[in-house]
């Protein structure tokens, strides 16, 4: 088994990178654009160069390297930067994941193709594979036009959707809700958080063993990977301040109209994970558990 994974430098993609060199007889072939953040960790891991947005470059790659599977995460995912700019989130979203379709299409390689849960209208979480979808912003817009594009595949597909990702990565310039709790307290910054908005977090390692799991499976459809916590970002605050020991004081209740954001957010999303538990075997943290791998990993660089 040969598996080709894109954006390798981000938060997914490095653990997919660990996870997967923790496979017997899995290859995998690391690639991303700019240079590889995992050389220091991975000095004999096989990495490419490689814009997914340029066709050309998309089926040399892929006819020289010959993976038999493709774990697609690279994508523009800041929600408000593609609101206001919708053609550079239309080309690293949609026509991205077109050239890589094209390219499976030929040489026959299962392809997981990660999603999101702002392809949603947020009107009726926690949602199953079967809710139909109805995106409220243009990165959701451009997320569904990309599980589209992946649903006219003749190869073997499989499309992993997924709900506000945490989690610790190296050389990473993003944070995400549990570090920005956790830092903004330990500094004494107050910080507004809303109550508003339903989730369920979903914790990297997670997300990272069910994308593993679909392309072991050789699975084909639609699967809901996160936790199964429906919590709001003002309770998931409240426990990373619990857990670290935390000034609660600090944090404001808020609702979504206090921000001022180009891009709407769906209210109430979060998903139904029973497919995955049962097809898959699919097992994840809650978000206690999640919290302190954070905390384990965040305080040891050596990690």
């Amino acid at each position: 088994m040969k598996v080709l994974l894109t954006g390798s430098n981000g938060l997914l993609g490095q653990k997919l990178v660990a996870l997967l060199r923790q496979q017997a007889a899995v290859e995998v072939v690391a690639t991303s654009r700019g240079r590889n953040k995992l050389a220091g960790p991975y000095p004999d891991l096989t990495f490419v160069n490689l814009d997914v947005t340029d066709a050309a470059q998309v089926r040399q790659v892929l006819a020289r390297q010959r993976p038999t599977h493709l774990m697609h995460t690279a994508a523009m995912t800041n929600v408000d930067e593609c609101e206001l700019n919708r053609e550079a989130c239309w080309l690293q979203n949609v026509t991205a994941v077109e050239n890589l379709v094209d390219a499976c299409a030929t040489h026959r390689i299962h392809l997981t193709h990660l999603s999101t849960d702002f392809i949603f209208s947020g009107e009726a979480g926690p949602l199953s594979e079967e809710a139909e979808p109805g995106p409220v912003n243009f990165y959701g817009e451009s997320k569904l036009a990309a599980e589209r594009a992946v649903q006219a595949s003749p190869s073997p597909w499989a499309i992993a959707r997924t709900v506000l990702v945490y989690g610790v990565a190296r050389d990473y310039g993003r944070t995400n809700l549990v570090l920005w709790v956790r830092d903004s307290l330990r500094a004494g910054t107050p910080i507004k958080v809303v109550d508003d908005q339903w989730r369920t977090p979903t914790l990297a390692e997670d997300l990272a063993q069910g994308c593993w799991l679909l392309a072991r499976h050789e699975a084909r459809g639609i699967y809901h990977i996160s936790s199964d916590e429906l919590l709001t970002p003002y309770a998931m605050a409240l426990r990373v301040a619990d857990y670290f020991g935390l000034d609660k004081g600090l944090i404001e209740k808020v609702d979504g109209s206090t921000f001022s954001q180009p891009a709407r957010r769906p209210a109430r999303t979060g998903f139904l994970i029973g497919k995955a538990r049962r097809e898959l075997g699919y097992c994840p943290h809650t978000f206690g558990e999640g919290i302190g791998l954070v905390a384990a990993q965040s305080e040891n660089p050596a990690r």
